[in-house]
């Protein structure tokens, strides 16, 4: 069962963003858009993901040699294995020009997790060296067919059921204007802060969204919110 259904045939996918006061989504640094503890552990690494069978990331958003989608909180950590679950969701990349660094990823690198790239044709001539030596890397062709037929695959040949997507906002924006993503998990941060004018949609069909759930803290003069909204 969903709390939102997906298109029949798809995974089911969850967008997960933190924005400043002011809408900002981007920053060198994640935790100076102000989302705090509770929306990095509890929501971001935690309820958003912990039934996930995969994370899904933009290339730059999945960079670097520290970075790795899953779950650390011990009791969710429990809480997968008591879904049946494995103890790291896979790791599935968007790309479609293929900027990526592969021996400097860290989430290239771990074995025993299996990697998924939606790679655009650019992606595939430029990165296939890379991918080649890697048997746990899986390259799911984005053309002709585009999104919906990659992530069809996910689901019919790799049991990918579910995913959190956690953007960058290309990537975000690109499965909203293709009508996939079925729920948006949004933080907003108390203070303004981020990169100026970069909210976490920046297509030309801006998504309109209903209220699932709406959570403020009350101990403060300043809330953090936590918004569960579904996409209409």
């Amino acid at each position: 069962m969903y709390l939102v259904d997906p298109p029949a045939g798809l995974p089911a996918i969850s967008l997960v963003f933190v924005q400043s006061r002011d809408g900002n989504t981007g920053a060198a640094n994640p935790d100076d858009l102000g989302g705090g503890p509770t929306d990095k552990h509890l929501i971001y690494e935690g309820v958003s993901r912990v039934a996930a069978d995969a994370v899904l990331a933009g290339a730059s958003t999945a960079a670097g040699t520290r970075v790795f989608f899953s779950v650390w909180h011990p009791e969710l950590v429990n809480l997968r294995q008591e879904l049946g679950l494995v103890r790291h969701p896979a790791q599935i990349v968007l790309s479609r020009d293929g900027r990526v660094d592969a021996e400097r990823t860290l989430l290239f690198n771990v074995p025993e997790v299996p990697v998924f790239i939606l790679a655009g044709a650019a992606c595939r001539d430029r990165c296939r060296e890379q991918f080649a030596g890697r048997p746990w890397i899986t390259v799911i062709p984005l053309d002709p067919d585009g999104l919906p037929a990659a992530l069809a695959r996910l689901r019919d040949h790799h049991g990918i059921r579910r995913i959190s997507a956690i953007g960058g906002r290309a990537a975000a924006s690109s499965l909203l204007d293709a009508g996939l993503v079925q729920d948006l998990w949004l933080t907003t941060a108390p203070k303004p802060g981020g990169d100026p004018n970069t909210p976490f949609y920046v297509g030309q069909r801006p998504p309109a969204f209903d209220l699932i759930v709406r959570k403020r803290e009350t101990e403060t003069a300043a809330p953090i919110v936590l918004e569960h909204l579904k996409v209409r």
